[in-house]
């Protein structure tokens, strides 16, 4: 359907028509998507498209409604249509630099909070490194959630720490937040009580067997974890390990096969691992804790 045929449907036929096009070409959930993308077009949330639902479609909305069936139609993540996407029930901006947030990521948040309030070490201000930040979601939740803490987030990209350092403005917390652009925890000096990271993890050859929505839109930068999956690692674990203050913890995001060698590695660095990988949804270990004992 082009947009000259949209243009003057009702709403909620509009809506309906294309469902029925993202149901034909094989998008999993073309209600959902039908809906946010026209109430994107339309500018109006699940309410105002029920309230609105007889009004006709003009031609400048159908056009964009056209814009984005085509791209989802593409497997471009909705997401990446909107340009935003809740995490941690925080409204995130999205960039090209920067990761889609997934809820597999929020397992890292629930286990540092956790990590952070069961510990009684951390009293007053607690510092967080966030390394490998793009959007800013897992440092930007935390600090939504430990009022007393303040962050520094990483990233290689320009980009991305312009998109961060956006999100943080926008959630009024850009005054405990800071960004620096570098190589993971290469510009970070001084302790942090917590350090936090979803670095990239996927071997470089099975990038190509990703889900379309992941392969071709995700930075490849934000996913290469190298042959074996496991460089960004090699990396991150000795840098968080000479950071880190006495107490303090590494909580780092896992692939489905990666909690042991990551453990190891901490180990390695003189970290320790005194509890189990957490598990994630649908129950794949997906965070790995390490602690500082001292220095």
């Amino acid at each position: 359907m082009t947009a000259a045929k949209l243009a003057g449907l009702s709403v909620d036929v509009a809506r309906r028509t294309l469902a029925a096009r993202l149901k034909e070409s094989g998008i999993d959930s073309p209600e959902l998507d039908a809906r946010l993308l026209i109430g994107a077009a339309l500018d109006l949330d699940h309410t105002g498209l029920a309230v609105h639902g007889a009004r006709q479609i003009i031609p400048v909305e159908a056009g964009v409604i056209e814009s984005f069936a085509k791209r989802r139609i593409e497997h471009e993540p909705i997401a990446r249509i909107l340009g935003h996407k809740e995490f941690w029930g925080l409204d995130l901006r999205l960039s090209k630099a920067t990761l889609v947030p997934r809820p597999d990521t929020e397992t890292v948040v629930e286990a540092a909070l956790e990590f952070v309030r069961s510990n009684p070490i951390f009293e007053g201000e607690i510092r967080i490194a966030d390394i490998g930040t793009g959007s800013g979601a897992i440092l930007l939740a935390l600090l939504s959630e430990l009022h007393q803490a303040i962050g520094t987030g990483t990233d290689i990209s320009c980009e991305a720490i312009a998109t961060a350092e956006l999100n943080a403005e926008r959630l009024g917390i850009a005054h405990r937040a800071s960004f620096i652009q570098c190589n993971y925890a290469a510009g970070l000096s001084g302790f942090f009580d917590l350090i936090v990271s979803n670095p990239p993890y996927i071997r470089s050859l099975d990038i190509q067997t990703l889900d379309a929505e992941v392969r071709d839109n995700d930075p490849h930068l934000a996913l290469d974890g190298g042959p074996d999956g496991f460089d960004a690692y090699r990396i991150i674990v000795p840098q968080a390990a000479k950071l880190l203050a006495p107490g303090g913890g590494l909580i780092v995001e896992v692939g489905y096969d990666q909690s042991r060698q990551v453990s190891q590695m901490m180990q390695a660095a003189g970290l320790t691992v005194p509890h189990p990988p957490r598990a994630d949804l649908g129950g794949i270990e997906r965070v790995v804790v390490g602690q500082q004992v001292g220095l």
